[in-house]
């Protein structure tokens, strides 16, 4: 794989954009994409991802602001003279063509001669292992097919970028985690510029070289995947990345870029002070599998009720009471000789203080 070079092939200079001229969905934007960089934009409905990406497709323009590619202004240019392709999670096929027309039809529109035309199409059907399908209609293909197609057809015509709104959403989530796989080596060998949308943070996780978190028209961080999910820089982050297991309390101290938090019953928790100050309330943000269950050394412990035990094959997930939050999850592998664990025992457990972060609320 080709590394991304960082110089800006995508920019968003801050863009705004309003549908009502008061409330704004996308709030000053400033974002840069390099070039062969596979960036995903995740965040909940009406967090401004989908918005961002339609506005870079030029499906919607943007309030104020300037949005570049490849240091070309394209604020004014429509979308089909932008050089884009677009993959939609409908697939948008035309029903009535055959595979090989849907395909052949981005360069038709361009006016590329019939050999050529004939080349592109083999080309691309192969590249999504679609070879000898030419003749179907979408009607006769599976969902994971269609969705192959409507990729090819994105890339046949060799777009400068290639954007993808929500394009795995109504496949199965078997089919869903093997496409996710597709796309992921496919840009790897095209060394392709991806924009991609979603809310499935699992997905975000598995493709992307970055993920733009977006929430109430803002970028709360963006970072790799591991970073996101190792390092959330805030609890709307830590909660949304992965399962997350959160402690209320009040920041009371902090040196050395620790802090200590009185919780709710006044037991003081040490933490990584990430994003909090002495006095303000705090939140606590602890993954449930890097807590240890009766830990035979611990930096931090606390006691807790065992609520609920579920078996899920590879691991076991324990629900506790902890510090009177009974949603408190410990994640445990399946380790042979493990002892079972009851509900209603009580048991210590720990975890690092560098596995703890105090985040704001």
């Amino acid at each position: 794989m080709s590394s991304p070079r960082q110089d800006g092939f995508v920019r968003f200079e801050n863009v705004q954009k309003t549908y009502d001229g008061a409330t704004l969905v996308v709030k000053t934007l400033n974002l840069s994409i390099a070039s062969g960089e596979f960036l995903t934009l995740l965040g909940p409905s009406g967090s401004g991802k989908t918005t961002t990406l339609m506005m870079l497709a030029g499906f919607e323009s943007a309030t104020s602001g300037e949005i570049f590619l490849d240091n070309d202004l394209i604020n004014n240019i429509p979308p089909h003279k932008r050089g884009l392709g677009m993959v939609f999670q409908n697939y948008a096929l035309f029903p009535h063509m055959t595979v090989a027309e849907n395909i052949a039809f981005p360069l038709r529109v361009r006016d590329i001669a019939k050999p050529e035309i004939a080349a592109r199409v083999r080309r691309a059907l192969d590249m999504v292992r679609m070879a000898g399908f030419e003749a179907r209609k979408p009607a006769q293909l599976s969902g994971g097919q269609q969705q192959r197609i409507a990729l090819a057809r994105a890339l046949v015509f060799e777009p400068k970028l290639l954007l993808m709104d929500e394009p795995l959403g109504a496949l199965d989530k078997q089919l869903r985690e093997h496409m996710q796989y597709e796309i992921k080596h496919l840009h790897e060998r095209l060394g392709l510029t991806v924009v991609y949308v979603t809310h499935d943070q699992s997905e975000a996780l598995t493709m992307s070289d970055r993920i733009a978190v977006f929430n109430d028209g803002r970028i709360q961080q963006l970072a790799a995947p591991a970073e996101l999910y190792e390092k959330p820089e805030n609890s709307f982050v830590a909660q949304f990345i992965g399962e997350n297991n959160r402690l209320r309390g009040v920041t009371r101290a902090i040196r050395d870029g620790r802090a200590d938090v009185e919780l709710a019953g006044g037991a003081i928790v040490e933490a990584l002070a990430v994003n909090t100050q002495i006095g303000c309330a705090t939140e606590l943000s602890i993954r449930p599998e890097r807590v240890e269950f009766e830990p035979d050394v611990a930096e931090a412990t606390a006691e807790g009720r065992v609520e609920e035990v579920i078996y899920l094959g590879d691991h076991i997930r324990v629900r506790m009471n902890v510090h009177d939050d009974d949603g408190f999850i410990v994640k445990l592998s399946n380790a042979a000789g493990r002892r079972p664990i009851a509900v209603g025992e009580r048991a210590r457990i720990g975890w690092r203080i560098a596995d703890a972060r105090a985040l704001d609320v």
